[in-house]
């Protein structure tokens, strides 16, 4: 846990600290250098246009750190609204919105995510929305369960009888009690998200030139692998610790908070 603590916060201090600590402007072209290997100038060599690999490592973690946690606030607004409206009303509008939720379950995230890029807008901010917008639905239904659990407690029935209003009961007495599983969810779908804008990156489909994320600077790499190996290892390398780290706090945070797994 201290480890991954460590891994995350020096990467996030870097990344946030890139236009002062980054020794090049992550968009400078120098095409007399070209694919060059790490060298003590450039620590983790250049790119074919002879952009330096390090300073664009560092701006491209601010984008996919960005996309991260962005993406997981859209899906915790959206998916704890939903879940709770669900789960408060219950009846037929539970079941109505839930049968809602398995559609969009059945349906490829990938489709999702392009059809909002295409028909919105491709910008870095739309990028952010649409990532958040497909990991909702897994939120919705842990809030859900949640409210279903606790919206008969003695504690709420005492606050309906004092004329309290549903949506005061909602975010002043249930949601409190669910912050365990909420804060769970949203560090695993941190790296969730971060791994998904890398994927769209792959494909062409993420963050767009000259920015860059670690995404971008990956698929840059794979395609040249075999010649410039340094243009693959040392994106990949940071983006598997960062996804690692976070999913073993995400883990431990578990262990932690989830009360079930201490009666087991």
């Amino acid at each position: 846990m201290v480890l991954c603590l460590v891994v995350l916060g020096v990467v996030t201090l870097a990344s946030l600290a890139a236009p002062w600590i980054a020794p090049y402007a992550y968009d400078v072209i120098d095409l007399r250098l070209g694919a060059a290997p790490p060298s003590p100038a450039h620590w983790f060599g250049t790119d074919a246009l002879g952009r330096d690999l390090l300073s664009r490592c560092l701006y491209g973690g601010q984008i996919s750190l960005a996309v991260g946690i962005v993406g997981t606030l859209v899906s915790l607004v959206v998916g704890v609204l939903y879940g709770a409206i669900s789960g408060y009303r219950g009846g037929r509008t539970d079941e109505l919105m839930m049968r809602f939720v398995d559609f969009m379950y059945s349906l490829p995230y990938l489709f999702l995510v392009i059809i909002l890029l295409v028909f919105f807008s491709s910008s870095i901010v739309m990028l952010f929305v649409a990532l958040g917008l497909v990991q909702w639905l897994t939120m919705s239904r842990i809030v859900r369960g949640q409210v279903l659990s606790l919206k008969n407690a003695e504690f709420v029935q005492a606050a309906r009888l004092a004329g309290t209003g549903p949506l005061t009961i909602v975010f002043r007495h249930l949601l409190p009690n669910m912050i365990g599983p909420i804060v769970v969810y949203a560090t695993l779908t941190v790296p969730t998200v971060i791994l998904q804008e890398a994927f769209l990156s792959f494909l062409g489909l993420g963050v767009q030139p000259p920015r860059s994320s670690w995404g971008t600077l990956i698929n840059d790499g794979a395609g040249v692998m075999g010649l410039f190996p340094w243009m693959l290892i040392f994106p990949a390398v940071i983006l598997a610790a960062v996804l690692f780290s976070l999913n073993f706090l995400g883990d431990g945070l578990r262990d932690a908070l989830d009360p079930r797994l201490h009666r087991q």
